[in-house]
């Protein structure tokens, strides 16, 4: 940022020096001497020299006349101003802008632009709906056109206004990249969850329906429409709806298991849960479905068949929940001082699960226990996944 600052503070420098030396040839023929702009600059350059970058700016905002030639160099540091943290005032070195007649049309749009940009960084969400709107309503630039509609779709989804989003985020925006479609989708979830929890059904279908043609790789909508199904008792097709979930992205297949499971035991099926958890080890051996699977066959099969499967499993590849399960399985048949070593490994190896977290944003980083659909920390929507390895699935 130091020297993204120092670069426009020059930029501001060179653009007066600039429009100082055709001041001069213009008034070549007038004896009239010049106003302070000449002395204002070289105050800006002293301090610029002297390393005070925001006394720097603070005078050559002040000295930069504004018109048609240094129009991009105040736009630039409002522009700053608002990277740097100070929104407050690059929105008043933009409403100063948009206050002069001289701008032309595209010049002003450029400004409301920005302006809106401020007003969102402000907080202040109504303000920049009005400008964002206008500008979709009354601009012929292109680019700026879909800059504003990207602008306005982040308000509106800031606003919960899914429906709306989607509106002015599609098809522009949506064909646009993998990013916008993902975010485009999850809309549609958050709406049919609303839809759900209003007891509309229909209406909730239709939207997770729409989700998937938008982003056939969205798991929540699968996830979602399987979880309508077991509403209305269709236990079976919960079940076929929660199989598609490995193939749309194999990190989820741990998010599902849980629905998975309570489908089958609605069925009183546990065979068939034991026939579909052995499916997915032999494609996804993930942690859970090891576990999953093991509890199953301790409890049809009693604990030797499932010692032997975790055991195995961790012959292949090392889990530190898997082994965690393993203690507990070795620790019901122990007595005496074997019993009393494996109490003591569980402890150690529950302190240590108990620590890390289950799910982590691929953007950002952030992590913790709970499946944000939307990331806390950047925002990004479908990024948040089970974490996986030794200490994870």
């Amino acid at each position: 940022m130091p020297d993204a600052l120092l670069l426009t503070v020059l930029a501001a420098a060179v653009a007066i020096g600039w429009w100082l030396g055709r001041r001069e040839r213009r008034m070549a023929h007038d004896p009239a001497p010049p106003t302070g702009l000449a002395r204002d600059y070289f105050v800006g350059l002293n301090y610029l020299l002297n390393d005070q970058q925001d006394r720097a700016i603070e005078t050559f905002v002040g000295a930069l006349e504004v018109n048609s030639e240094t129009i991009e160099t105040h736009i630039t540091l409002g522009n700053l101003f608002r990277s740097r943290g100070e929104a407050d005032r690059a929105m008043k070195i933009h409403q100063n802008l948009l206050a002069r007649p001289s701008l032309s049309a595209a010049q002003g749009e450029r400004v409301q632009l920005e302006l809106a940009r401020d007003f969102l960084t402000l907080g202040l969400l109504d303000r920049a709906e009005r400008l964002l709107k206008g500008l979709l309503r009354d601009s012929q630039d292109a680019p700026l056109r879909q800059a504003a509609r990207r602008l306005l779709a982040d308000l509106l989804e800031r606003e919960g206004e899914w429906a709306a989003a989607f509106e002015v985020a599609n098809p522009q925006l949506v064909e646009e990249d993998e990013e916008r479609r993902r975010a485009a989708a999850h809309w549609l979830c958050q709406l049919a969850e609303e839809e759900r929890a209003n007891a509309s059904p229909t209406l909730a279908r239709r939207h997770l329906k729409r989700a998937l043609n938008v982003d056939p790789r969205c798991v929540r909508a699968n996830l979602l429409l399987a979880a309508l199904e077991h509403d209305t008792a269709h236990y079976r097709q919960a079940i076929t709806l929660l199989s598609r979930i490995p193939a749309q992205d194999p990190a989820f297949t741990p998010t599902m298991l849980e629905p998975l499971a309570y489908n089958y035991q609605l069925l009183d099926d546990a065979e068939g849960l034991t026939r579909h958890l052995h499916e997915l080890l032999e494609r996804h051996p993930y942690t859970s479905v090891i576990i999953l699977l093991a509890e199953t066959l301790r409890q049809r099969e009693g604990i030797e068949p499932a010692i032997a499967l975790v055991s195995e499993q961790l012959n292949r590849e090392a889990s530190l929940g898997a082994l965690d399960y393993l203690i507990d399985l070795y620790r019901q048949h122990s007595r005496g001082e074997a019993l009393e070593q494996l109490a003591l490994l569980k402890r150690h190896t529950a302190d240590l699960l108990g620590k890390l977290p289950r799910h982590r944003c691929r953007r950002c980083g952030f992590s913790g226990d709970r499946l944000h659909w939307q990331c806390p920390r950047c925002r990004s929507w479908g990024t948040t996944r089970p974490i996986t390895g030794i200490e994870g699935e």
